[in-house]
C-alpha cells in the first residue's frame, strides 16, 4: 500500500471526522508490542483501540523502541535484573518512507513504521526508527530504550517525537487539524509547525496538551542551552525561545511551554484538573485547563464471562468463574516463586510501575499488623507484588528487592517479575482486592483499577486520581478517607493512611469476604457495572472530540 496521501483505512464516523495525530512516546496496544513501559502506554493503547471502535479519524504517531523498556528479570537471589533484549515485529510494515531531521546539527535518518489497524483493532499507529546503518552509532541508539537514562539521549528522543513525528504528518500528506501531545514529550512539533506556519496563532489553533502530572518537579526539564545546541527549537534563536515560551531561567519546562502554546490542556481525572489549575495558574498566558478522565479499553480488558454470569444473576457460575481466573493467575505464581496460592483465600494484589509516591510496601510499615494479618488461620490473606521500577531509580528498586527478601519468609506473599499486559490482566483477574495507595494528590489518575474491577476484583484505594468519581465505599469499592493532608508532613500521612488501611481490612474487608459472600459479590458486580461505561476508553475518546479537539 502506497503511504503518500494517507487516509484512516476504515470508514469514518461523521461524528469523528477531524483528523487527529495523537503523540506518546509509549503505546501499550497488544502484549507482542513491547513499546511501552506503565501507566501512560496502557492508555495510549485504550485510546487507539476505542478510537477504532468509534471509526475515528485519528492516527497515533509514536517510536519504535529497539530493547523496548527493559526486560524484568531476577538475579540468582531472586532480586531485580535489569536486562534489555532485541524485540522483532514480523507484523508491523516497512511503508517505505524514509527522511532526514537535524539532532545537534547532525542529519539523522528516520524510518517509518505501521501498525495496521486490523492487526490488533487499533487506530493507525506509525512509528519512528533511527536504528539504521545509514546512522552513526549514537545517532542509531536514540531509538534504543525508551525514557533513555542519557540526558542528551533523552532530549533526542524527545525531537524525534515531536519534530520527526510532525515531519512523518507531512510526509504522508496527512493534514490533520489537531496535533495531540500525549504528555510533553513531543512539544518539539510546536517549533516545527511554527516553522511550517510562521505563526504562533496558527500553531495553538491545531494544538492540545494532555498533562499526565499532578507537581511539577515530576515534569520534564532540560537545560535550554542543550536543547538549542541539540536543535530541539527547529533553528530559532534562544532569545526568540525565551520571548514565544516566556520561559526566562537556564531549564527549559517542557510542560509549561506546551501550556503556553496550546489552545486548551486537560488533566486526566477531575482531581487532577483542580490540582493542575492550581499548579499552573500562577504562570502567566496559559491557556484553558479541563479534564478528561483517564479510562480502559473495555472490550479488551474485560472478561465477558463474568460479565454474563453477573447480567443473568448467575451466582454460582459467577463464583465459580472467578475461582477459575484466580486458579489460573496462581500458575504463574507457583511457576515463578514455587508458591501454590489457594484460590478460596483473599487475594490483595499490589501491581503497578514501583516508584516512591505509590507506597508499594505501605502494608509493611507496621510489621505487627502485617504478620498479625497474614498468620490468621481462621481469616487467611494472599499478597502479590508486582510491577517495574525505572531501571535507574535505585530508591524504587531498593524497595521491590526488599518486598522480594520479604516474601521468602511467607508461603502467602509473592514478588512477580514481568508486569507487562498479560500478566497485569491475570493479576487482576487474580485479584479479590486491587490495592492502591498513593500519597494524595501525587496520582494523577491510576488506571489500573479500572481494569482490574473489570475482572471482578474490588478496588480499595487512598482517595486520589480517578478513585473519587468512582468509588462508593461499601456499595462498589473500598476508599481511606482524605485527611487535612496539606497540613500533614509525608510521616504523618502515612501514619494515618496506614492505619485507616489496616481498620478497614480488619474491620470491614476480610470480615465480609468470609463472613457475607452475598454482600461481597454484590459490591463486586456493583463496581464491574460502575467502570463499564463510565470508565470505558470509548466514553473517553469520544470526549477527547467533543471537548478537547472542538475549537
Amino acid at each position: 500500500m502506497s503511504f503518500r496521501n494517507y487516509q484512516v483505512p476504515y470508514e469514518i464516523n461523521e461524528q469523528f471526522k477531524k483528523k487527529a495525530a495523537y503523540f506518546s512516546m509509549e503505546f501499550a496496544i497488544h502484549q507482542p508490542l513491547k513499546i511501552y513501559s506503565g501507566g501512560l502506554g496502557f492508555l495510549a493503547g485504550s485510546h487507539l483501540r476505542s478510537a477504532f471502535e468509534l471509526n475515528q479519524n485519528l492516527i497515533g504517531v509514536g517510536i519504535l523502541w529497539k530493547y523496548g523498556y527493559y526486560d524484568q528479570a531476577r538475579n540468582q537471589d531472586q532480586t531485580l535484573q535489569v536486562t534489555f533484549m532485541e524485540k522483532m515485529y514480523s507484523f508491523l510494515e516497512d511503508t517505505g518512507i524514509k527522511y532526514q531531521i537535524l539532532i545537534h546539527d547532525h542529519p539523522v535518518w528516520v524510518k517509518v513504521y505501521y501498525l495496521a489497524p486490523n492487526t490488533f483493532c487499533s487506530a493507525p499507529l506509525f512509528l519512528l526508527s533511527t536504528d539504521l546503518p545509514e546512522n552513526d552509532y549514537v545517532s542509531q541508539t536514540i531509538t534504543h530504550r525508551l525514557y533513555d537514562a542519557n540526558v542528551a539521549t533523552k532530549v533526542a528522543q524527545f525531537i524525534l517525537l515531536g519534530v520527526g513525528g510532525a515531519k512523518l504528518i507531512d510526509e504522508l500528506n496527512f493534514n490533520p487539524e489537531v496535533y495531540h501531545l500525549n504528555e510533553a514529550h513531543g512539544f518539539s512539533a510546536a517549533f516545527y509547525l511554527l516553522n511550517k506556519y510562521k505563526s504562533l496563532d496558527e500553531v495553538k489553533k491545531r494544538l492540545v496538551f494532555t498533562t499526565h502530572t499532578p507537581e511539577e518537579a515530576g515534569n520534564e526539564k532540560h537545560d535550554i542551552y542543550l536543547c538549542h545546541k541539540m536543535g530541539y527549537f527547529c533553528g530559532l534563536s534562544l532569545d526568540e525561545v525565551r520571548k514565544l515560551t516566556g520561559i526566562d531561567d537556564d531549564q527549559f519546562n517542557h510542560s509549561l511551554a506546551a501550556l503556553r502554546f496550546a489552545r486548551k490542556a486537560n488533566g486526566v481525572s477531575e482531581l487532577h484538573g483542580h490540582v493542575s489549575r492550581a499548579l499552573w495558574g500562577k504562570y502567566e498566558g496559559i491557556c484553558p485547563i479541563t479534564h478528561v478522565t483517564n479510562a480502559q479499553n473495555w472490550r479488551y480488558w474485560a472478561d465477558k464471562q463474568l460479565y454474563r454470569f453477573a447480567e443473568n444473576s448467575d451466582d454460582a457460575g459467577f463464583d465459580d468463574r472467578k475461582m477459575y481466573l484466580k486458579k489460573r493467575a496462581f500458575e504463574i505464581v507457583a511457576d515463578q516463586t514455587g508458591k501454590v496460592f489457594d484460590p478460596n483465600v483473599l487475594t490483595i494484589v499490589w501491581a503497578r510501575r514501583f516508584a516512591g509516591y505509590k507506597r508499594a510496601d505501605m502494608l509493611t510499615y507496621d510489621m505487627d499488623r502485617f504478620e498479625k494479618m497474614l498468620n490468621n488461620i481462621k481469616h487467611p490473606v494472599q499478597i502479590i507484588w508486582a510491577g517495574k521500577p525505572y531501571p535507574v531509580d535505585y530508591p524504587a528498586i531498593t524497595q521491590f528487592n526488599e518486598l522480594v527478601h520479604l516474601s521468602k519468609k511467607y508461603k502467602n506473599v509473592s514478588v512477580l517479575v514481568g508486569y507487562e499486559l498479560l500478566l497485569s490482566r491475570r493479576l487482576k483477574q487474580a485479584a479479590d482486592i486491587w490495592l492502591n495507595n498513593p500519597r494524595v494528590p501525587r496520582e494523577a489518575s491510576g488506571t489500573s483499577g479500572m481494569t482490574a474491577a473489570m475482572n471482578g476484583a474490588i478496588n480499595f484505594s487512598t482517595d486520589d486520581g480517578w478513585i473519587p468519581e468512582f468509588v462508593k465505599h461499601g456499595e462498589n469499592g473500598f476508599v481511606i478517607p482524605k485527611a487535612d493532608y496539606e497540613n500533614m508532613n509525608t510521616h504523618q500521612q502515612d501514619e494515618y493512611d496506614l492505619n485507616k488501611a489496616y481498620e478497614i481490612l480488619e474491620n470491614e474487608i476480610i470480615p465480609m469476604y468470609y463472613e457475607n459472600k452475598d454482600a461481597w459479590r454484590q459490591i463486586v458486580k456493583n463496581g464491574m457495572k460502575d467502570v463499564r461505561y463510565q470508565f470505558d476508553s470509548n466514553r473517553m475518546a469520544h470526549e477527547y472530540y467533543e471537548i478537547m479537539y472542538k475549537k
